[in-house]
């Protein structure tokens, strides 16, 4: 930032002693005659000088403004025209003049070097100018002292330094510096080798201190099953660890470390159903393998319908996800997002990609973000961890896939062949049949199937939820008390 300065207007010239102790600043003059003669303006003679340079960038000040006379008819003149004020004798200290033996007198013209060559500069000559400003300004001391500095300092600059030990500068908790720093310790990099071959990297981080690590699903799919698990702590210590449970619809897994270290520092939970649009983000992970990596943005969006796929050809999962522009690549998958505090608020899961789907792709991130609100992981790695296996919501009814249809419309058959209505099932109960198709899921706005999977997905079995839809363009309403699956078959 620059502050700008302004200088006073023109007033009329005040008495000016006759050998003033330090030469004033010139300045433009009231004005004189019409037929006043212009004379030559002076000029500064040159001084020897040393560049200062400092320790700090700074966008260039707005120039001050230049005061103004009062315009007469013949047009402005200078102090030099108007031949005002008188030049004072000339101070002690202008005798030590770059060449020595004196210099000229002050305002009067600089005399050209003689035959013997120009004499050495022990700086830059456009700098002089300032410092002989700076003398008239400053006064006999402040004058002798900057002339007395550039006899003695040859070495070209002047500088300041920074202290000896950054550790000293202390970084506030709640800076994004001091949560990274208190984060960190906590947040692993996943490195994935299936069986065949097959493998990645992402991320996860500490869920309790009996050493289960939270993650995404698709991170560890490759080596679930006949493969390699290790974790690296961010101080660079690895250990192995295994699946304790994952479900692929959520896109949620734990592991468990096999050899725990002592002292595991869980990361705190946030509220996910607090989060507001705006609210400041950060993510860590290992994009593209290069871990602790910290990122920053907002909450750009709650409640996003994402369905995203891990590429394997399997079925996809669904979530009414966080949308933040932190940056977030492969790699970042099954990282915390965390609020201003530190704590987390989601699972950082998939990207927007242009020319493809939502999903993990080897784009770069382009600011578009989703996570997986920590409540509903939460929910769901207390599950796996005491079952091994994921428990669903459900209103027992299939649905279309297909986006933007204006509705989850209910399929005139299941998969299989089977009733797309299930007999007795939540939906049933509820009036529920095919083809009546869904709007809206208690005050959310349903556009398609995937965003009302999303939604029934971020309740439990046995809550009861309010269903709007439509049919033979007649609007209804339906109480459902959802129903349960267990597992991913």
């Amino acid at each position: 930032m620059s502050t700008e300065n302004e200088g006073n207007e023109g007033t009329a010239a005040e008495a000016v002693p006759s050998v003033p102790s330090v030469p004033p600043v010139p300045a433009d003059a009231p004005q004189g005659s019409p037929g006043s003669t212009p004379a030559p303006a002076p000029v500064p003679a040159e001084e020897p000088t040393t560049q200062a340079t400092t320790p700090m960038a700074s966008v260039p000040a707005t120039p001050p403004h230049a005061p103004h006379a009062p315009h007469a008819s013949h047009g402005p003149q200078s102090a030099a025209e108007a031949n005002w004020p008188p030049p004072p004798a000339v101070p002690a200290y202008a005798s030590h003049g770059a060449g020595g033996g004196g210099g000229p007198a002050w305002g009067a013209p600089p005399q050209p070097y003689g035959p013997e060559g120009p004499r050495r500069k022990r700086g830059m000559g456009g700098l002089v100018a300032v410092v002989a400003a700076a003398a008239l300004v400053a006064g006999g001391i402040g004058g002798a002292f900057g002339y007395w500095a550039a006899d003695r300092d040859t070495s070209g600059s002047t500088t300041v330094s920074a202290p000896a030990n950054p550790q000293d500068l202390k970084r506030d908790s709640g800076t994004v510096a001091g949560v990274a720093a208190k984060a960190l310790p906590s947040v692993v990099t996943i490195d994935a080798q299936g069986g065949d071959g097959e493998g990645g990297t992402g991320t996860g981080f500490v869920y309790d201190k009996e050493g289960h690590i939270l993650t995404n699903n698709h991170v560890v799919a490759s080596a679930a099953d006949s493969g390699q698990l290790t974790v690296t702590f961010s101080n660079g210590k690895k250990y192995g660890a295994e699946v304790v449970g994952r479900a692929q619809g959520y896109d949620v897994a734990v592991l468990k470390l096999k050899n725990p270290p002592s002292g595991l520092t869980p990361l705190a939970l946030g509220n996910s159903d607090q989060v507001a649009v705006g609210d400041s983000t950060i993510a860590i992970g290992a994009p593209f393998g290069l871990s602790n990596t910290v990122t920053t943005g907002i909450i750009s969006a709650k409640n996003r319908p994402v369905a995203s796929g891990d590429g394997s050809g399997g079925s996809n999962s669904y979530m009414s996800a966080l949308q933040t522009d932190a940056s977030i690549n492969p790699g970042n998958s099954g990282g915390p997002l965390l609020d201003a505090r530190g704590a987390v608020i989601g699972i950082n899961s998939a990207i927007q990609s242009t020319g493809s789907s939502v999903g993990q792709t080897q784009a770069g991130s382009i600011g578009l973000g989703f996570a997986i609100p920590i409540n509903q992981a939460t929910n769901v790695a207390q599950q796996l961890i005491k079952t091994g296996k994921p428990v669903y919501p459900v209103i027992g009814a299939t649905v279309s896939m297909d986006e933007k249809t204006g509705g989850a419309v209910i399929s005139d058959q299941g998969a299989g062949g089977t009733e797309a209505v299930s007999k007795d099932g939540p939906a049933d109960r509820a009036g529920l049949r095919a083809g009546d198709v869904i709007t809206k899921f208690n005050d959310t706005v349903i556009d398609s199937g995937p965003t009302l999977i999303g939604e029934i997905w971020t309740h439990k079995p046995g809550d009861r939820v309010t269903l709007t839809y439509t049919r033979d363009g007649r609007t209804a309403t339906a109480q459902v008390t959802l129903g349960e699956r267990n597992g991913d078959s």
